[in-house]
């Protein structure tokens, strides 16, 4: 460039910078902030602190925004809120039969005052028990199809109780009559009761309750003919079918109990599931207290037949009473006289060489009873005495013994005269066989001409004090055509 064109450069470079300063703007120049002053090292400070001095950053500097709200109209900062975690809420309560719609009614709340009342302590009692019967019920339940719910059937039947009995003969915690327990491949004999037996009578009850179940279309129907009998129910579902014309599903059962076609028990059955369901699925609610034990399992046994139990739990190392326990059908102390092998209970874990320990038991105390042939002039009184028995005991082992009309035993007959510890094993029980207690189990003997207490004893097989404690007689005095109490 030549000398004179850039003089004229930097003339009109001078001029424009004049211009914008007229015009009142800046020119643009980087702003540099001072240096801060770096102060002396102190000499109680350390090396690696003043390092961190020098090093740290500037603070930040925060320009405000034109367009944010004032401070005065700003809404306060929350207080700080300890953060606690919710408690997960437990599922509300429900049945899978019919509950809630009668919860209202009449007998439904009669029945639930009376357990959370005058029978608190029972059901209380058998809501444990329930605890140890619940996970075989509610299985066969869900396997049979039926409402598990209807867990509180036994629950109004027997408070779980194996060994109740009812005056009608109903024995068990499902409370069958004899028939009826044969009729779903129960065993009951003088030996064995199946009906005792928890599994073997809930196995029962599933047969029956699907079959009512089907037959009847209602799980309530079904239930009061558990109760009263499938034939009473048939017969009331026809005589009064007008008063089921406008009830379907479980109303037609309280048509029937409000048209007073029903026994009293069998129209307060069903309200008293309801309202056993009610408090047992809730006891909270009543104020209840719920208590459990360690569910019912088992190992199972081959035992040969006239085994004692005793002899059974010192094979398998545990007390009687614990056989006794998980063995509840088996009524005289030991396995029957005759016939297969039968299967028992122990408990889990003991099964594993159950067989080795019981053959290496002495014979002797593998053997219940032994045989005695009856001589002449024998009686049970007698023999019992002999062998340190009572009578009743006796009768025990020999329910088929026969008599002559003196009450001797007929002679050459084998008696059964059980050990002592197979005694002690024994369930003092009625006659399976009975199909009614009560006044039915009542039995009498009319004097005849020639015969004494001891005589009318003998042939009845008890002893002569027993014979006057059942008729309040004080001396040995009886006359022909006098009515005495046997049994």
């Amino acid at each position: 460039m030549s000398r004179t064109r850039l003089t004229l450069a930097f003339a009109l470079v001078a001029a424009s910078s004049m211009a914008c300063g007229r015009a009142g703007l800046k020119p643009i120049a980087p702003q540099v902030a001072p240096e801060p002053a770096v102060a002396a090292p102190d000499p109680a400070t350390s090396l690696p602190e003043v390092a961190a001095q020098q090093l740290a950053p500037a603070p930040e500097v925060v320009v405000p925004d034109s367009t944010a709200t004032p401070a005065s109209e700003m809404e306060p900062a929350p207080e700080p809120v300890d953060v606690v975690k919710a408690e997960p809420e437990e599922a509300p309560v429900s049945w899978d039969i019919e509950v809630a719609p009668y919860e209202s009614h009449a007998r439904v709340e009669y029945f639930v005052s009376r357990f959370t009342g005058v029978a608190r302590n029972a059901f209380e009692t058998s809501l444990e028990r329930q605890s140890r019967y619940a996970p075989l019920i509610h299985d066969r339940l869900r396997a049979a199809g039926l409402p598990e719910d209807m867990i509180y059937l036994p629950l109004i039947e027997s408070w779980y109780d194996p060994h109740a009995y009812s005056r009608s003969a109903a024995v068990g915690m499902w409370q069958f009559m004899t028939g009826t327990a044969r009729g779903v491949g129960l065993r009951v004999d003088w030996w064995v009761d199946d009906r005792r037996d928890p599994v073997r009578s809930t196995d029962g009850a599933m047969i029956f309750l699907k079959d009512l179940k089907s037959n009847f279309g209602s799980m309530y129907l079904a239930a009061a003919a558990y109760n009263g009998g499938p034939g009473r129910i048939s017969r009331s579902l026809v005589k009064h079918a007008g008063a089921l014309e406008d009830a379907e599903g479980e109303d037609q059962f309280f048509a029937l109990a409000e048209a007073k076609a029903l026994r009293q028990e069998t129209s307060d059955y069903v309200p008293k599931l309801i309202a056993a369901a009610l408090v047992g699925k809730d006891p909270s609610r009543y104020g209840l207290e719920r208590r459990s034990v360690l569910p019912f399992t088992w190992d199972s046994v081959r035992v040969e037949p006239a085994t004692p139990l005793a002899a059974v739990a010192k094979a398998a190392g545990v007390p009687v009473d614990t056989v006794l326990d998980y063995n509840h059908n088996i009524l005289r102390g030991m396995t029957p006289p005759k016939g297969s092998a039968l299967w028992l209970r122990v408990p889990v874990g003991t099964a594993d060489g159950f067989d080795a320990r019981l053959g290496a038991l002495p014979k002797a105390e593998r053997t219940a009873v032994r045989r005695y042939v009856t001589k002449s002039g024998d009686f049970i009184t007698k023999i019992a005495r002999a062998n340190g028995l009572t009578a009743k005991q006796l009768n025990w082992y020999n329910p088929g013994a026969t008599r002559l009309k003196n009450g001797n035993l007929h002679a050459g007959q084998v008696i059964l005269i059980p050990r002592k510890d197979v005694v002690a094993a024994a369930r003092d029980v009625p006659n399976p066989a009975l199909e009614r207690y009560g006044s039915s189990t009542v039995r009498t003997h009319v004097v005849r001409r020639g015969e004494s207490l001891s005589v009318i004893a003998r042939r009845n097989g008890i002893t002569v004090s027993r014979l006057k404690s059942l008729n309040g007689l004080k001396g040995d005095r009886i006359i022909v055509g006098q009515k005495l109490r046997v049994r």
